[in-house]
């Protein structure tokens, strides 16, 4: 296959195309793969899950309920034995949520993604989802959609921002192609791919992949909604204020799923045994709860559709959306593969439809069925867990096709985000990131930066000062010593009580007298600006940029007056390019 696309690469053909038009047609290529590879990957996943989840329970008898009930571990725990041999031989690149790194991938490295990881991403989440495993395919497809479009972009020799933009595009074909959505894949790609970041001339290449994907999609799947229910509407202007306090309920919860989510995977990443059978642990943790609550196994779409034509009931609804998020953050923090997208709609089901039915119950003459609520609450937590709130308005109303509740959406979707925006900072995709100390929204130098501590980079080999040495010595002992213009100045306890640079001995350089009479406790800078050896190198440019100096003391995290090591802004520059080049070579 490498040898096939570096011979593509190499054509050359007898006419050109201008930058847009050739950027057009490789988005409609993007696409039309795009829409084949969901295919492919919805294949895969229904042979799995007929294989182990459907004929597990056939021919252990789960089906039959009662007693072999109690064997329901089994089918998701199959699941993950299978994803042993794959994770030998791909470490790192098949198990756990792995559009965090994607993200990374495509925002601050070079976008280059291999034809093994759209494979390993078809495979791997048809083994988990297809065996009972609580995820969801939309993160998989959107990470396959988008290697095909690093690929196209490979071959056609394209790089940089062209490069992100055709990943952009084809993870909204990914996503058009399997809502059967094709405005909330455009969404999802500018939104949440792109981090709200595009111009006239990508929104262009990514609305082309999303519309010829779902084309290809329609033509095999047909063109029904994903989900089909009642058509609900407004009750009256009464009702919004119910809706507005869905999102103030919804906003919180979406804090508690990413909150669980994380903590899990901490959870998981420190248990010691083997790293391969941890998927095992959380499979089987997982099928203990399906035991009693089948229908958190799985990605749920079946018991979406049950919530949002409002036959289900209260309590079951209450506790299944506490259940889903506890078995998603088990299933992925173990190292389940799979994606939170179809997690996120049914929780964000369940607890609008738990808060529709008791609203209803309180006030049924100003308030709709709990369907209702139920449809606006996937939007709403969708929006809340992803940041992303044109993403989840969009979603919901073509997953449905219910134009006449897009207000109260746009309401609950909008308040969501909001509360949860300000309650946590980072979504369930930036948080991991952030945890590294990346900030992905800040751009590529700043988080190459961020994730590089002053201890890797300060220098140990410094020379420190008396207070008591008179400048004579001082002058002496730099020459001796060589390099540096900061020269930490220290007691005789050894703790810094000022610096002092060669510009503050300049004037008197010349002043034999007065060199040998002044100390060097008498001209240091008594208000040191310090850094500490945990703090990143975007915090020591601040520093550098706010006093203009060249060098910055870097003192002991437990005692401020012990000095460790001397950080130079020339360093800084010259591992920030060196990790540039270490990057782009990867």
């Amino acid at each position: 296959m490498k040898r096939y696309i570096e011979r593509l690469t190499h054509l050359k053909f007898s006419f050109r195309l201008g930058p847009h038009t050739s950027l057009i047609v490789m988005a409609f290529l993007i696409g039309l793969l795009s829409g084949g590879a969901n295919m492919l990957f919805r294949s895969v996943l229904e042979f799995c899950k007929s294989m182990i989840l459907d004929g597990g329970s056939e021919l252990l008898g789960i089906y039959k309920g009662g007693f072999y009930r109690i064997l329901t571990p089994l089918l998701p725990v199959t699941g993950a034995l299978l994803l042993i041999p794959l994770s030998y031989r791909f470490p790192g690149e098949v198990k756990g949520y792995g559009f965090p790194g994607f993200l990374e991938k495509v925002n601050l490295r070079d976008g280059i993604i291999r034809l093994r990881t759209i494979i390993l991403k078809i495979i791997a989440p048809s083994l988990t989802i297809g065996s009972g495993g609580s995820a969801g395919v939309e993160g998989p497809i959107a990470q396959i959609g988008g290697g095909i479009g690093s690929l196209v972009g490979q071959v056609f020799n394209v790089s940089g921002n062209r490069m992100k933009l055709l990943i952009a595009a084809g993870a909204a074909g990914g996503i058009s192609a399997t809502f059967n959505a094709p405005i909330a894949g455009v969404m999802f790609a500018t939104e949440i791919v792109l981090l709200g970041n595009f111009e006239l001339t990508s929104f262009g290449a990514i609305v082309v992949s999303a519309g010829m994907a779902t084309a290809i999609s329609r033509v095999y799947y047909g063109s029904t909604p994903v989900f089909s229910v009642p058509e609900y509407t407004l009750q009256g202007l009464a009702e919004t204020p119910f809706y507005l306090f869905l999102g103030l309920v919804v906003g919180p919860l979406a804090v508690l799923y990413i909150k669980v989510f994380y903590r899990a995977k901490e959870y998981f990443d420190n248990l010691k045994i083997n790293e391969h059978l941890k998927p095992v642990v959380g499979a089987f943790m997982i099928g203990m709860v399906g035991i009693f609550f089948p229908q958190v196994l799985g990605d749920g779409y079946e018991y979406i559709e049950e919530a949002l034509r409002g036959e289900m009931v209260f309590k079951l609804m209450f506790v299944l959306a506490f259940l889903k998020i506890f078995a998603t953050s088990v299933t992925l923090g173990s190292g389940g593969a799979g994606g939170v997208f179809a997690p996120a709609l049914f929780i964000g089901a369940m607890i609008g439809g738990a808060f529709g039915a008791l609203v209803h119950l309180l006030f049924p003459a100003y308030t709709a069925s709990p369907g209702a609520y139920a449809m606006v609450g996937v939007g709403a937590f969708l929006a809340a867990v992803t940041h992303a709130p044109l993403t989840g308005m969009f979603l919901l109303f073509e997953m449905t096709g219910n134009y006449k509740i897009i207000i109260p959406i746009m309401f609950a979707t909008t308040i969501g985000t909001f509360v949860a925006h300000r309650l946590f900072r980072d979504s369930i995709d930036t948080y991991e990131l952030a945890r590294k100390g990346i900030n992905i929204h800040a751009g590529r130098e700043v988080s190459i930066l961020s994730s590089i501590k002053v201890k890797d980079v300060m220098r140990r080999d410094f020379i420190t000062v008396r207070d008591k040495v008179n400048l004579k010595e001082f002058v002496e002992l730099v020459i001796e010593g060589g390099g540096g213009f900061y020269y930490p100045v220290v007691n005789s306890k050894g703790e810094m009580v000022g610096i002092i640079s060669l510009q503050d001995v300049r004037k008197v350089l010349f002043e034999e007298y007065i060199k040998e009479i002044v100390k060097v406790g008498e001209l240091a800078t008594e208000d040191v600006l310090v850094l500490k050896p945990d703090d990143d190198l975007v915090k020591a440019l601040h520093h550098f940029a706010e006093m203009d100096i060249e060098e910055i003391p870097v003192v002991d995290e437990k005692n401020p007056k012990k000095v460790i090591g001397m950080l130079r802004r020339g360093d800084v520059i010259s591992i920030y390019n060196r990790e540039v080049l270490r990057r782009q070579s990867e």
